[in-house]
């Protein structure tokens, strides 16, 4: 799908058909899952080459930050799919030539979908290729921020769970609670890697842009700081990421001790109950049942009511076990 954006576009899907050109107005051109007459379009009208899925997928450096024939090729591992419970980094590459930019993707981030919302209602978010650009990783950054926070919460809700036990009562935590809480810890770690990845390729990104002559020539100060004020802010973000890893590493491993002193507790209690059963045991295995005055041998319920009472020994102190949280 092609979609133009900027002063005079309606971000209207343009079909790639004989005689179609790009608006010249056009400063922001999105290419989404774009087909092969899409890419060729783009690369007459603008005059870059449209990097492929896979040429984006690649992790070097040098094949997601370079220079092309006055073009700036820039490939940013994004944030998506954290509100389906399936959180990746995706690639979407942009090319920055002097009046135009060109993103590709093969999918849609929040940022993304949120920020050609905003271009449509105001096209001068889009009035040059440059700005567009900052203004877009703005969003990015923006959205990193909020979910790095959102991680914040969960890792303070999770300790609160771990730590913060019924002292009234006095009762520990389940283990099959704890084994929930794993769970939570995990998600929580892996949409931090995420995070952190995302960050970490949006902080390359703008060195390199921050780099780039094209930032450096008269007229483009305010861009350069708008860029150096974003690289600030992705720096601070993976600061915090790095610290939020840490807390959450101690959180898993805090569970996994709690789970492992319950294991501790059951296997105490069971060797205890062996040892308080042991000596009726022994005496029972030496003098047996044979006594001559056994009253029970000639009463009517005398076996449904041995049965009963070893039906009893075995259910009642599985109950009680599991009603303290031992098992």
């Amino acid at each position: 799908m092609l979609r133009s954006y900027g002063p005079g576009c309606d971000g209207g899907v343009i079909k790639a058909e004989q005689g179609v050109h790009i608006p010249d107005h056009a400063t922001w051109i999105d290419l989404e899952e774009p087909t092969r007459e899409e890419e060729q379009l783009v690369e007459r009208c603008v005059g870059v080459e449209v990097p492929t899925r896979d040429e984006m997928a690649e992790i070097e450096p040098s094949s997601r930050l370079y220079e092309k024939k006055g073009a700036l090729y820039l490939t940013l591992s994004t944030l998506f799919g954290v509100d389906e419970g399936h959180p990746t980094a995706e690639p979407i590459t942009f090319v920055l030539t002097r009046d135009r930019l060109v993103t590709v993707r093969y999918a849609t981030p929040k940022p993304i979908r949120s920020f050609s919302d905003h271009v449509f209602r105001e096209p001068e978010l889009a009035r040059t290729a440059l700005g567009t650009l900052t203004n877009l990783l703005d969003v990015i950054i923006e959205r990193l921020a909020d979910e790095i926070e959102n991680v914040g919460g969960e890792y303070e809700t999770i300790s609160d769970r771990i730590f913060r036990s019924d002292v009234a009562t006095s009762r520990r935590i389940p283990t099959d609670k704890l084994q929930v809480l794993i769970l939570r810890v995990g998600r929580a770690q892996s949409l931090l890697a995420r995070i952190r990845e995302t960050a970490v390729s949006t902080a390359r990104l703008l060195s390199f842009l921050g780099a780039s002559a094209r930032l450096h020539e008269k007229g483009e100060e305010g861009a350069l700081d708008h860029v150096r004020s974003l690289a600030a802010d992705v720096s601070s973000l993976v600061d915090h990421s790095t610290f939020l890893s840490g807390n959450i590493t101690f959180l898993l491993d805090a569970a996994l001790g709690l789970i492992g002193i319950e294991q501790n507790a059951a296997m105490k209690l069971f060797s205890w109950a062996a040892v308080v059963f042991l000596p009726p045991t022994l005496i029972a295995g030496i003098y047996g049942m044979n006594f001559e005055h056994i009253p029970e041998l000639k009463w009517l319920y005398g076996y449904p009511w041995a049965l009963g009472l070893m039906l009893l020994s075995g259910i009642g102190p599985y109950f009680y076990f599991r009603r303290r949280g031992w098992i």
